[in-house]
Formats: C-alpha cells, sequence, structure tokens
C-alpha cells in the first residue's frame, strides 16, 4: 500500500516539476485557476477525470453521487475514514470546497472500463453473484442491489456506485468496516453488513 501511495505522489511531483521546466530567464508559465486544474492532486491516484488508473487499487470517482463524495470527504477530515494520504489533502478544506470538488467530480458521467478477467472458480463467481443480486436471507444478509441499484451504479443522493471498483479496494473497504476502521454516521449500514459476511463471501462479492 505505501508504494501505491508514494508511486502516486512520485507521479505528481515529476508532473509538477516537468510542468515548470523552462529555460532560464523565461517567465513561469501563468496556469490557469479552474477546479479541474486544482483536482490534480485527486486525479494522481484517481486517473483522469476520476477514473481507475492503471495501479489498480484506487476507487472511480467520477459519476459518484455528489452526496457521497462530500460524506467520505467529510469522513476523512473527520477521522471516520483512515488514509492518511486523503487526511492530509482535506484536513483544512472548508465544507464549501468538498461540497465544490463533489459536485465536479459528479458531474462527470464517463463510461466505465471493461470489468477486470478473473480466474476464480465458477462456485466462488456463482456466491458472489448471488450475494450481490439477491443476498443470502438465512442469514440476514441483503442483496447488494437493494441499496446500490440493480445495475450496481449507485442510487442518488448518497449511496455509491460499485461498478467498476478494483477487487483490492473492495476487499480492504469490507475489512476496514469489519475491525472499525472504516466507520459513517448513523445508520451505519455497511459495518452491520461487513461482519455478517464471512472472508469466503467478501472473496467471491469483490470479485
Amino acid at each position: 500500500m505505501l508504494r501505491i501511495v508514494v508511486a502516486a505522489l512520485a507521479s505528481l511531483t515529476m508532473s509538477v516539476a516537468m510542468a515548470d521546466a523552462r529555460p532560464l530567464g523565461q517567465p513561469p508559465a501563468t496556469i490557469a485557476d479552474t477546479l479541474a486544474q486544482r483536482m490534480q492532486p485527486c486525479t494522481a491516484c484517481h486517473g483522469k477525470e476520476g477514473r481507475p488508473t492503471q495501479l489498480g487499487f484506487f476507487p472511480r470517482i467520477a459519476g459518484k453521487p455528489a452526496g457521497y463524495l462530500y460524506n467520505q470527504l467529510d469522513n476523512f477530515r473527520s477521522g471516520r475514514r483512515a488514509y492518511p494520504t486523503m487526511t492530509y489533502f482535506v484536513e483544512q478544506m472548508s465544507d464549501d470546497y468538498l461540497h465544490e470538488i463533489a459536485d465536479y467530480f459528479a458531474s462527470l458521467d464517463l463510461p466505465y472500463a471493461p470489468p477486470q478477467t478473473t480466474d476464480a472458480p465458477r462456485d466462488e463467481i456463482a456466491r458472489g453473484e448471488a450475494l450481490v443480486r439477491h443476498g443470502d436471507a438465512a442469514h440476514g444478509i441483503p442483496a447488494c442491489a437493494q441499496c446500490h441499484g440493480a445495475a450496481m451504479t449507485g442510487v442518488l443522493p448518497a449511496i455509491p456506485g460499485l461498478l467498476g471498483l478494483p477487487r483490492g479496494y473492495l476487499v480492504e473497504q469490507f475489512g476496514a468496516w469489519r475491525t472499525g476502521q472504516r466507520k459513517a454516521l448513523a445508520p451505519d449500514c455497511m459495518a452491520r453488513v461487513a461482519t455478517m459476511l464471512t472472508p469466503e463471501d467478501i472473496t467471491a462479492v469483490a470479485t
């Protein structure tokens, strides 16, 4: 994980350095103060226009509901979610600026990348699809689609889409809910659901 963060920050630093490269004596170029330009620290990890990068971990944020994106930024700022890089970026930001960031990425209605390929066993894939579409009534587990939508693209105003999220990211988030490292304002539905799932269930759903 640390290597992923270091690689992303190194990429951002290199981009800034290259942008500033100029012959001696030449005045620096004027950079337009646009919201897209100010979002470059976000897209260094989350990809151009908020779509995932080849690093294969960071989640898609383009097109997510603005309410959800704002809530997550606020969670990082308040400590309900723990990820040092995100906390560093947002800890001094105002509510208005967090809303501005959320609205910007929510407005990006972009095509989804093809799903990741998998060599998981058929029974694992079938279990994951059953949990996503129908849940497991015998164990009180609701279907993912019940809240996140039949197409898994989210529901307004604040439920995120799961389509296109990297498997590693999904598994880590379930783990964070199970251990209390990730929290949400009440009702914290995902914390309850995550504790109902077995490690095998989590792997199947992420697949």
